[in-house]
């Protein structure tokens, strides 16, 4: 960590060349003697990246920056938030600590927080950061989270983890064991220090599989934000042995739609063609596999098993996006061209044996406008095309 960064020179030097391009900052050279140009750029670039998704940081005074990789893996302000309103209690521990966002909201619910991260360097700039954001009630430790578990004698409200990426694992990460610390050997140990444990998981990862490697789980949260899964989240709780509950979130920027179901209900859904509204899930919903149990709380017809698109005659308040449909028809090119005397849509596929991609080609359909298809099969097994423009009706 270089102190000299801190000078109020170079900090009102980093927030007044936000805009600037930073392939030519490098080539100028630092201003600053002790500050190297690539210091100096890294600030710059971990600013502007923090200026939507941590707010917080970036209008506060002397917050110093740690590697953009930091910046791109913490939780966002909006998650970070969200998750500190599911666990509750006086004292808390992060075994991996981070940039420390999640630790700050943690600290606006409990009394006491822990915050543990392995690399010093990331550490100390925490600690600094927290003493800029005037949050006093949060001790930093540097080093190896289990390691300060087994050597405390303290007992959390709440453990939470957020297991990171093995340095050897490349794309995207499927599996538990991809990740370090590797947790479902580790539970028996972590539940004799304390009751509740929270894990942050890949948005990729098998809700099933997972399930399957943990136990005592109480709780999944599904958070998006603006229809993008961000953050998967499993409440572990010792002894925990009933229903599991899903709850699905997506941050929208006005609104948040919600949508709660029980793991493994038994439910069905009844089948229709198109009526005058279809509705697509959003991607909470999508990635939770709570396909019937959307129908049948909504009281929605799906167009086909494996579709997951829905619909109905009345418009209903639904947390995803809905259609006024304008035309349904079955996989005849001609007459969708018919239809479409301008050649422009959006396409969706749900279900069907073409990609958007084969299906503009054949059609010479170009994107965009204000009618949307989606391309999908109905209820017979057929492939059918659901011609719609977004509903701007509002329920009275």
């Amino acid at each position: 960590m270089n102190l000299n960064i801190l000078n109020d020179e170079v900090q009102q030097f980093i927030a007044g060349n936000l805009k600037t391009d930073i392939t030519k900052l490098i080539l100028k050279g630092s201003p600053f003697p002790g500050i190297s140009v690539q210091e100096l750029a890294n600030q710059m670039v971990a600013k502007q990246k923090s200026e939507k998704k941590l707010p917080t940081w970036f209008l506060s005074k002397s917050i110093y920056y740690p590697a953009k990789v930091s910046i791109e893996q913490t939780s966002s302000e909006i998650t970070a938030k969200y998750k500190s309103k599911i666990i509750s209690g006086d004292t808390m521990i992060d075994i991996t600590g981070g940039f420390g966002v999640d630790c700050y909201y943690f600290s606006k619910q409990f009394k006491k927080v822990v915050h543990c991260e392995i690399h010093e360097d990331l550490s100390t700039l925490v600690k600094h950061n927290y003493q800029q954001l005037e949050t006093h009630n949060i001790d930093t430790f540097s080093g190896n989270g289990l390691d300060f578990l087994k050597d405390t004698t303290d007992f959390f409200d709440c453990i939470y983890i957020d297991p990171s990426r093995r340095n050897n694992t490349k794309g995207k990460v499927f599996l538990l064991k991809d990740c370090q610390p590797y947790i479902p050997p580790k539970i028996d140990f972590l539940f004799t220090k304390t009751t509740s444990i929270l894990i942050k998981v890949s948005p990729f990862l098998d809700i099933k599989n997972t399930i399957n490697e943990l136990k005592n789980v109480k709780e999944i949260h599904i958070v998006a934000i603006n229809n993008e899964v961000k953050e998967v989240l499993f409440l572990l709780e010792k002894n925990y042995k009933s229903t599991i509950k899903i709850k699905t979130n997506n941050f929208k920027k006005e609104t948040v739609e919600t949508f709660d179901l029980d793991y493994l209900e038994e439910v069905t859904s009844e089948y229709s063609e198109p009526l005058s509204y279809l509705y697509e899930p959003n991607s909470a919903i999508l990635k939770s596999g709570g396909f019937h149990q959307i129908s049948k709380k909504l009281n929605l017809y799906k167009l086909h098993q494996h579709a997951h698109l829905y619909t109905s005659e009345r418009l209903i308040k639904f947390p995803g996006r809905i259609f006024k449909v304008e035309n349904s028809i079955s996989y005849d090119k001609k007459k969708l061209l018919k239809l479409l005397p301008q050649k422009k849509a959006n396409i969706t596929t749900r279900n069907f044996p073409k990609t958007v991609a084969q299906f503009r080609k054949e059609t010479k359909i170009k994107d965009g406008g204000e009618i949307y298809i989606f391309l999908t099969t109905d209820l017979n097994n057929k492939p059918k095309l659901v011609i719609c423009k977004k509903n701007n009706e509002t329920l009275s």
